[in-house]
């Protein structure tokens, strides 16, 4: 971890804030309708896109710029609520457990949690440590078009279903100790990232 202090999004004691992780190549209205969805029904002061190096069980072979990236993820969010920060690689850390120990320590006070989409809740049980990130913070899974049925039935959601809350008290989840978490039914969008990128490959210019 580094040894200076990390600039980091405005965070205070009492706030309630959602982190949505993903490498954000390239971010899309899908990302911020799932944030906005997540502000509202979790009751969240803001929401950061913590926008990653590169994730561990993906390719990177097509991994535009982090700076390119951001940018580009800043002009999709069009919201003072979201703020997307890079700073996974200032601190050095390669796996989300290693992100949330540092937001946890660095900010004791406030009221993080962890939003994914239901994609990847079918693949939590491959995330190092994923028991201990349940442990660590509430968790919000956003339905998405044809992860459902997948993400429900995955090994992750299994083991954790005890813990899971009634969508009706999705409001309380960030007061909630962990382990605790949600699935949040609602409008879904058909947006990916691999759809976009692969749209620009077989656009006539094939730019991004």
């Amino acid at each position: 971890m580094p040894s200076r202090l990390v600039r980091l999004p405005m965070a205070q004691p009492g706030m309630r804030i959602g982190l949505y992780g993903g490498s954000f190549n390239p971010a899309h209205a899908g990302h911020r309708h799932a944030s906005l969805m997540a502000m509202k029904r979790l009751g969240l002061d803001r929401i950061w896109w913590i926008v990653t190096p590169g994730n561990p069980l993906k390719d990177t072979g097509e991994l535009a710029s982090t700076e390119m990236r951001v940018a580009q993820a800043k002009e999709i969010a069009d919201d003072p609520r979201i703020d997307v920060t890079a700073f996974e690689g200032e601190i050095g850390a390669r796996y989300t457990i290693d992100t949330l120990a540092y937001l946890k320590r660095r900010f004791p006070g406030v009221r993080f949690v962890w939003v994914m989409g239901a994609d990847n809740l079918a693949g939590f049980h491959r995330w190092r440590g994923w028991r201990r990130i349940a442990r660590m913070m509430p968790m919000a899974v956003i339905d998405r078009p044809g992860w459902t049925l997948k993400a429900m039935s995955a090994r992750g959601a299994v083991a954790l279903s005890r813990w899971r809350i009634d969508e009706g008290r999705a409001p309380a989840l960030a007061g909630l100790k962990a382990p605790a978490w949600v699935f949040l039914h609602g409008p879904r969008s058909h947006l990916s990232s691999t759809l976009l990128r692969q749209l620009g490959r077989t656009s006539p210019s094939g730019g991004r």
